[in-house]
């Protein structure tokens, strides 16, 4: 049953103004719908829905991620957006943030408004 059927993606916001503007603007994600319990966005046919919630304490992992062909013209991108990057303490990165693994996968990360940890990776 679940592998015909789609899936929802969800995150989580305290702020929810400051997640609609950064998951609108920054990341240019397409407004579904705002609701009085989730923010609802197209991100190229998962719905993603940013809960709005009273707490929230961010997880110290990678909670929502995308596939990207070149991740080096991502990153230009969503830093000429204003996102900016991450860099991990003993983890190997390049100038731009970028861990390469044993697989060949790239991967960067950077965070929404509320501290939530997302990824850009490029597989080989």
């Amino acid at each position: 049953m679940l592998t015909s059927s789609e899936v929802i993606a969800f995150v989580a916001t305290k702020d929810p103004a400051r997640a609609k503007a950064f998951y609108q603007d920054s990341l240019r994600l397409k407004l579904i719908a705002d609701e009085p319990f989730a923010i609802v966005f197209d991100a190229h046919g998962t719905m993603l829905r940013v809960s709005k919630v009273n707490e929230l304490t961010p997880a110290p992992y990678t909670v929502l991620g995308w596939k990207v062909t070149d991740i080096r013209a991502a990153i230009g991108e969503l830093a000429e957006r204003g996102v900016a990057f991450e860099r991990f303490k003993g983890m190997q990165q390049d100038e731009m943030g970028i861990a390469t693994f044993p697989g060949g996968a790239r991967v960067a990360w950077f965070k929404d408004p509320d501290g939530n940890t997302l990824s850009l990776t490029q597989f080989p």
